[in-house]
């Protein structure tokens, strides 16, 4: 939303007003099998991606007004780095995805301001390598996973994603000089049970889980007093070169954040969800459960799997990043609801007017946000359900072989408030937004 381009061309003459368009670079599409020199592969790779999609998505962004925000890892390492040592297991990793990240920097960086390093590492961690939801599928539970150690995976996971994070950032400064190198998080806006010391407690320890395993040592050099005295040895330390690395190697937070979550010092968990879950929303509250083993409520009834409207949650996210760590620069890279296919999603429309009126508010309480991204532009698949439930403004024919794409009302509606024409916000927080968003930062 810093600026506005006009998408077209999209097989139906669909156009949409947006800001800023997020892309995701994977390194399956740029590194082929076996262990070449890395700079070889990676260059064979990106050439082959470029050629493939002509003229370049990052170009033809730059060319319709819109500023590419690019995201270097989403949960797809590859399979061959997994089979030779483990992949993020493995501190190999980091001289590896600092060389992919150059390659990306090189290749693209001329027309890429803004680059997110690792998609919501808290989360990858804990569906990666504890509850084995996400790839490479490692846990203890020999009945789901066929290998991995829930305890301390993701651990060494979260440390060393931190650790290629600052390398791949230092290495941007020192050879392409512009800093707007980030780190993204998945957030929960979360509150206590009760007005009780114990719960106000659990909510703390919560937040230094969610938060503060990431934010701690990228604003402090370390993690959270909380977290060392619970994890204890299975939290790995730091250097005192890799905190000097890792503090300040974030020139922005990227947020991911749909849900809130009510905490309690109870020990077992309370949830206003049906009793069975679609498996989207069981990873999420295996994610809370993995907090502290608290009792815990998932704020909200998902009988109809669309998310429940409580914009406090994004106040208090931001509130805490303000508060905690720093004020930084923040992006706001996910945000949106799930439903059943539907053209008529006035429940996302309500959805999104209820979160951008929460940024706003936030902004004008001092929180340093600079942009936000619904999540997401078209249908399209998801990691945990599928085809089943979409998050897009645009409807997608999967059924269609040319994917034929229709605007959805939250398309009309997004559009509309993008180009001032809606007064949900009324005109003079339209203003304020799009102010702070135009920072050329």
């Amino acid at each position: 939303m810093a600026r506005s381009g006009r998408v077209s061309g999209m097989g139906n003459n669909i156009h949409i007003i947006l800001g800023n368009l997020q892309s995701k670079l994977s390194q399956r599409y740029m590194l082929f099998s076996g262990r070449e020199t890395c700079d070889e592969k990676l260059w064979s790779g990106t050439h082959q991606y470029q050629e493939t999609r002509r003229p370049s998505p990052c170009i033809r962004k730059v060319t319709t007004g819109i500023q590419p925000h690019v995201t270097l890892y989403h949960y797809d390492h590859p399979r061959y780095l997994e089979n030779e040592y483990g992949g993020w297991l493995n501190r190999k990793t980091i001289e590896d995805f600092t060389a992919y990240a150059d390659v990306c920097f090189r290749e693209f960086g001329n027309h890429v301001k803004f680059w997110t390093t690792i998609n919501e590492a808290n989360i990858y961690t804990i569906g990666g390598y504890s509850d084995g939801l996400l790839l490479p599928g490692h846990c203890s539970s020999r009945s789901k996973c066929s290998s991995g150690n829930s305890s301390t995976g993701p651990y060494i996971v979260g440390h060393n994603l931190l650790l290629a994070h600052a390398s791949a950032s230092r290495l941007y400064k020192q050879k392409y000089k512009v800093p707007y190198v980030g780190f993204s998080v998945f957030t929960i806006g979360f509150t206590p049970s009760t007005s009780s010391t114990n719960d106000e407690i659990a909510v703390q320890i919560a937040k230094a889980f969610i938060f503060g395993w990431m934010l701690g040592p990228l604003t402090y050099e370390d993690y959270p007093d909380e977290m060392k005295r619970i994890v204890g040895s299975r939290l790995p330390v730091f250097t005192e070169e890799e905190s000097a690395l890792v503090k300040g190697s974030s020139d922005f937070v990227g947020v991911i954040h749909y849900l809130a979550a009510s905490e309690t010092s109870v020990t077992h968990v309370k949830s206003q969800s049906p009793a069975v879950l679609p498996r989207f929303i069981l990873f999420l509250l295996n994610l809370l459960f993995f907090v502290l083993l608290l009792g815990r409520t998932v704020i909200g009834s998902y009988t109809s799997f669309h998310y429940a409207i409580v914009p406090w949650a994004m106040e208090a996210v931001l509130e805490c990043i303000k508060e905690s760590y720093g004020n930084p620069p923040v992006y706001i890279l996910e945000n949106g609801t799930p439903m059943k296919q539907n053209l008529q999603d006035t429940p996302r429309i309500e959805f999104l007017h209820a979160y951008i009126g929460a940024v706003l508010n936030s902004i004008t309480n001092g929180s340093d946000t600079r942009g936000y991204f619904v999540w997401s532009f078209m249908d399209l698949y998801e990691l945990l359900s599928g085809y089943e439930y979409s998050f897009g403004l645009y409807f997608v024919n999967f059924s269609d072989p040319h994917r034929k794409r229709t605007p959805k009302l939250s398309a009309h509606w997004y559009s509309a408030f993008l180009k001032d024409n809606t007064t949900f916000l009324g005109s003079q927080g339209i203003a304020q937004l799009q102010s702070n968003f135009s920072s050329p930062y």
